[in-house]
């Protein structure tokens, strides 16, 4: 086989006066055939696409997409929107469908019924027993609880799941209302009574009533260094509350019990001669 020689070192060919385009020829092209098919609507697609994309030039890029940054920023503007729109509503307006967002406490009124609370009101008998040393059943005839020893215990207790009764008020639209608590604010007792209904009862200017039992709720082999026992619901005693069975009544006075129930425990308060009706 013959070696042909090649000198690297020559002069390369002058370049060409104009560059050779280069050429993609099918015998079915693309775009003819996209746009007939597209064009479905139209009785002639062909002379679509010879009158209005053959020779043209066309700008064919992908659809714009919003940036991260732009997410965000209209996020921001929605949510400052949001602000100002609940602002102009006030305080009522702010807390009215905002519960949750605003952390407050919010309750579904379609589960207000009066058995659903019972295993709490239930539970709260056996925290007063305990509180209250109550004793048992059958230990000898009741006994008048001793109002030196039992008042400051009641002023700090936790009353979330007691029957709260309104006996006085000057609105004499809540007068003799009475329900399971529970929620306890700073200036009002939210009860569910027995027609299954959520009320709302204010402190200032009303006087409630409350019943303990008599006797101990808790079984007597209950070591009180243990948690309460959790009550277990029993289809018939589906309705027994401490107002079935042997109780005493006690007389709460609103104007002065005008605080929340985590403020009551590590508060200070003075015995007073005479009490503001």
């Amino acid at each position: 086989m013959d070696s042909q020689l090649i000198d690297l070192y020559r002069q390369l060919p002058a370049a060409k006066a104009a560059p050779v385009k280069l050429k993609l020829t099918a015998a079915h092209p693309f775009t003819p055939q996209y746009v007939e098919t597209v064009v479905t609507q139209s009785k002639n697609p062909a002379e679509i696409y010879a009158t209005r994309v053959k020779g043209r030039m066309l700008m064919l890029d992908n659809a714009a997409t919003e940036s991260r940054r732009r997410k965000e920023l209209n996020a921001k503007k929605a949510k400052l929107r949001a602000a100002k729109e609940r602002k102009k509503l006030g305080v009522l307006g702010r807390r009215q469908g905002t519960a949750r967002e605003l952390g407050l406490w919010g309750f579904d009124e379609s589960q207000a019924k009066f058995a659903l609370f019972l295993p709490l009101h239930r539970l709260w008998l056996g925290y007063m027993s305990e509180l209250l040393n109550l004793p048992q059943p059958g230990s000898g005839p009741p006994r008048t609880p001793s109002g030196a020893a039992m008042h400051p215990k009641l002023l700090k207790a936790d009353f979330h799941g007691s029957i709260m009764t309104v006996d006085q008020s000057k609105n004499t639209a809540i007068l003799g209302l009475s329900g399971i608590v529970i929620h306890e604010t700073e200036g009002t007792f939210k009860v569910v009574t027995k027609e299954n209904k959520l009320k709302v009862l204010p402190k200032r200017n009303s006087i409630f009533t409350f019943a303990l039992p008599v006797y101990s709720t808790l079984p007597p082999t209950h070591d009180p260094a243990a948690p309460l026992p959790l009550p277990v619901a029993d289809p018939s005693e589906s309705l027994q509350t401490v107002l079935d069975g042997p109780h005493v009544r006690l007389e709460l006075h609103g104007n002065q019990f005008c605080f929340r129930s985590a403020d009551r425990a590590g508060r200070k308060f003075k015995a007073k001669e005479s009490i503001e009706l």
